[in-house]
């Protein structure tokens, strides 16, 4: 049996009336049976998106706040992807096996975030089956579902919040009709509970027994009640994820662990500085003969190796002698790009004749590079392509590896597997189109992986930026809020998932605006400031970027909280009480009330030691971050092997409000990890520009969050659920960390930071040679052993 939900009316294609006197229950929802062999339900994805943000406003303001208006008030990011995803959103199906499990294809990405934990758990909780009977997997690209494979903007949880439980609660009924016939009782009698069907006469049987006789021969529509949140039993509940043991022991299976027949290890000797094009080869033969070596090549990005091993590719690459052509930031440093964001900056407008308060904000490159590196598997033939890799729009990229091999979509089969992280760099898929050419090229399979100096020098950044902020102020009021936010460009080539907006995305008009709209969307203002204005201007195209965790938020935000610490103080007041007098949202309150609260602000401090707090609210969520901040002077020069010591986050409280979140334990390990993320951006991480190139070229000279700078106490408070339906949380505490540590510093030190990473004047390490790309492979670990 196919169980579909549609959403619709009982007369007609629109969704469901809810409220007063539209006669339909607000738990009501319409579904269909579809023709299958087995029970399975098509899940309306699109259906039930996140409340206006209008009606989360809070109650009342501080009497001298002005009220600024904002876009977001109305519509949002998210929501536009919740709407947009409604089209097509009945074509994805769960499944009952007859081995008693219920399987769904995931049209989103798993890349540590937790979805398909998540996922699971919306289907145990109304088909009433034990959470690990729930198999969820990543679905193929299916070009038909449009809008609804996309993975960005913490969008997945707020989509499929009510469609696949309404899916799950029309197979559930289902079941139990089926049920019904073979025990021999009335369908109001029985009971569903961990997968088993129970009647008042004690028989039983399994929904596994049952999945072929519920089957339906013809489609038609079911009416199904979901669940009330007092009925939660899984929903809400902290739970570990369903892939957690494969993870620890090694089984779970990411794209290098599959092995696809004669796939062989194959990498790129890529150019020295930023896309710079192969020219000839002086040794192409010599590199052949090598051990192992089975093809070489220049392809568009470089010149590749296939051989027998990995160890083999790095010892060929790094004997390739290539002339290179000119890369797209040929002689750019970081001092060179600043002087374009400064050109590039859109006028602020006159000064103002009431007192303000103004500064201009440095972000440098971050590099987007995850835990697992950029890699891809591909077997092109002359007739048919098949792609594995782990893509967060894996529309778009069948669209593209298509054209670029010469064959029909049709005939480009893209499998998503799961990543070992993703930082937005799997919004792209740049090694999936680099294998696929390379497929071709060589005429074989191949197992393509970027070395650790490739995705550093060569992979995804965050573009630099400036934000210039002017805020006035009179008295006790604070009259308008401009911020002028300017960027290298952020590369938004994958558009929302689909081919439409990918090509506008990419027009020589039409990206600005794409741009601008995004930003626009993504961004709020939490504070009644008056006249309130923010604008995004982009310059550079020559730098290989990428939406990295919040897109625009944690540098535009930083800005923001710095300058409300610095109207806190011209006003005589605590940075506390300033934020509570202004804030917009009751629930913002709430979340910086309990920061402040179990972080204790404002507690006594040794000299050098400061406390930051800062907030942040987006797709229907709010944090609030409190950070201890340790600057005093032999914290500061403590020495670090290999590294670059500075000032240490010794304690970090964080309060969220996601709404309903589905599971708390899940939300708390995402703020954690923007917390650190928020740190690494505030305080060590950061790419070094310098004659056309990044000087990082691995994990052990790009500063992320290492040990002696992560915080020993740190503490994540999941507030009780404000609203009915799930909020976004993906990149949630990213912002408000980050504004927090920035905050913090200003306070210990006196001086209002301006230049991030703070520590990104400081150059740690021995830049690594750009000839050849990589560096030799480690030979004895034991040498940093104590």
């Amino acid at each position: 049996m196919v169980l579909g939900v549609r959403g619709t009316g009982e007369g007609g294609d629109k969704p469901p009336q809810t409220g007063p006197g539209s006669g339909v229950d607000r738990r009501r929802f319409l579904g269909y049976l579809l023709a299958a062999p087995t029970l399975a339900v098509a899940a309306e994805l699109g259906l039930g998106g996140g409340e206006s943000v209008a009606a989360e406003r809070g109650v009342g303001t501080a009497t001298r706040a002005v009220p600024s208006l904002d876009i977001t008030d109305i519509v949002d990011l998210n929501d536009l992807l919740t709407v947009a995803a409604l089209p097509t959103a009945n074509r994805i199906t769960i499944v009952v096996n007859t081995d008693g499990t219920v399987s769904f294809a995931l049209p989103r990405a798993e890349v540590g975030q937790g979805i398909t934990t998540s996922t699971a758990m919306l289907i145990a909780e109304e088909l009433d089956v034990p959470l690990e009977k729930v198999k969820v997997t990543l679905a193929d690209a299916r070009p038909e579902l449009a809008f609804n494979q996309f993975t960005g903007a913490s969008n997945t949880t707020i989509s499929t919040f009510t469609p696949v439980r309404v899916a799950a609660a029309v197979a559930r009924g289902r079941l139990l009709e089926a049920a019904a016939v073979v025990l021999g009782e009335a369908v109001g009698d029985l009971t569903l509970k961990a997968g088993v069907v129970t009647g008042l006469l004690g028989k039983s049987i399994g929904i596994g027994a049952l999945a072929e006789k519920a089957a339906s021969a013809e489609a038609r529509k079911v009416s199904v009640t979901l669940k009330e949140r007092a009925e939660f039993r899984v929903i809400g509940t902290p739970r570990n994820r369903i892939d957690a043991l494969e993870a620890v022991t090694g089984r779970k299976k990411f794209t290098m662990d599959l092995q696809v027949p004669d796939a062989l290890p194959t990498m790129v000797c890529r150019p020295p500085t930023l896309n710079g094009k192969p020219g000839a080869v002086a040794n192409l033969g010599a590199v052949r003969a090598m051990p192992g070596v089975t093809h070489v090549a220049a392809v568009s990005t470089g010149v590749a190796v296939r051989a027998r091993t990995f160890g083999q590719c790095i010892d060929a690459v790094r004997a390739l002698q290539v002339a290179w052509r000119p890369g797209s930031a040929e002689g750019k440093s970081d001092a060179t790009v600043r002087k374009e964001l400064k050109d590039a900056e859109i006028w602020l407008g006159l000064p103002a004749v009431t007192p303000s308060v103004e500064a201009t904000f440095t972000f440098h490159f971050r590099s987007n590079s995850a835990l697992e590196t950029n890699c891809a598997i591909a077997d092109v033939r002359p007739d048919r392509a098949e792609i594995w890799s782990g893509l967060k729009s894996p529309i778009v990229a069948q669209q593209a590896i298509a054209k670029r091999v010469g064959l029909p979509r049709d005939k480009v089969t893209v499998h998503v597997t799961e990543s070992g992280g993703s930082f937005g760099r799997r919004l792209f898929f740049d090694a999936a189109l680099e294998a696929a050419e390379i497929s071709k090229e060589f005429g074989k399979p191949v197992k393509l992986m970027w070395h650790r100096a490739d995705d550093s020098r060569q992979g995804r950044a965050h573009p630099m930026a400036t934000s210039r902020v002017r805020a006035a102020y009179l008295g006790n009021s604070v009259l308008s809020y401009k911020q002028r936010h300017t960027s290298v460009a952020t590369d938004l080539g994958h558009g929302l998932g689909e081919v439409i907006t990918a090509f506008a995305a990419k027009l020589p008009v039409g990206d600005i605006g794409f741009s601008e709209t995004f930003f626009q969307l993504s961004q709020s203002m939490p504070y009644d400031f008056g006249v309130y204005s923010r604008l995004l201007a982009e310059t550079d195209k020559g730098f290989n970027t990428g939406s990295m965790r919040g897109v625009y938020s944690p540098d535009v935000v930083c800005a923001r909280e710095l300058i409300v610490d610095r109207l806190a103080e011209k006003m005589g007041k605590d940075p506390l009480a300033f934020r509570r007098d202004f804030l917009r949202d009751k629930r913002v309150r709430a979340v910086l009330d309990k920061v402040a609260e179990v972080g204790a602000w404002g507690r006594e401090l040794p000299e050098g030691v400061a406390q930051g707090i800062a907030l942040h609210n987006e797709y229907h969520s709010v944090v609030a971050v409190l950070v201890e901040l340790d600057c005093r002077p032999e914290t500061v020069n403590r020495p670090v092997r290999d590294g670059v010591a500075g000032p240490r986050v010794t304690r970090a409280i964080c309060a969220v409000d996601a709404g309903l979140a589905v599971n708390p334990r899940g939300l708390e390990a995402q703020m954690t990890g923007g917390i650190m993320d928020g740190i690494a951006q505030t305080l060590t991480a950061s790419l070094h520009l310098r004659d056309g190139y990044f000087l990082e070229a691995s994990w052990d000279n790009y500063f992320y969050s290492r040990q002696w700078n992560t915080p020993p106490e740190l503490k994540v408070v999941v507030m009780p659920p404000s609203t009915e339906k799930p909020g976004g949380a993906g990149e949630l505490a990213v912002a408000a960390s980050a504004a927090a540590v920035a905050c913090a510093y200003g306070r210990a030190t006196g001086t209002m930071p301006t230049s991030f990473p703070i520590n990104h004047g400081t150059l740690s390490f021995e830049p690594k040679p750009t000839v050849p790309p990589v560096p030799p492979s480690p030979t004895d670990g034991l040498d940093h052993v104590r």
